[in-house]
């Protein structure tokens, strides 16, 4: 029951960040690190690397994994920002950023570091 209570508090934060305008995330720019550091570095961290508890509680992967790297496609990373995740702990970005703002933020995923 906890941690349920804290996964939905979790995505509720996330869905706030993610129902913004997307003129109000990064100013409306197509700033692929402005907009990670804004609402995604929240759980993936500011590099790509997310906190052990958000491991743990979300299952949130760390980007900047080779492994993860390699496995996701820049269509299954716009996807995974647009619809959310399947297990429904990412939430969906799909009209609160523009395709210029996707596209951005799926460079700026690919240029982190490998660890």
């Amino acid at each position: 029951m906890v941690r349920r209570l804290v996964v939905f508090a979790a995505a509720l934060v996330l869905a706030a960040a993610g129902s913004a305008c997307s003129s109000e995330i990064a100013d409306g720019r197509a700033d692929g690190a402005a907009i990670f550091s804004q609402v995604c570095s929240r759980c993936h961290g500011p590099v790509g690397v997310p906190d052990p508890s958000n491991v743990a509680r979300l299952g949130v992967k760390p980007l900047n994994s080779p492994h993860v790297r390699q496995q996701l496609t820049d269509a299954d990373i716009r996807h995974q920002i647009l619809n959310g995740s399947r297990n429904k702990q990412m939430p969906a970005f799909a009209g609160a950023l523009n395709d210029d703002q996707v596209s951005a933020i799926v460079a700026h995923v690919r240029s982190l570091a490998p660890h």
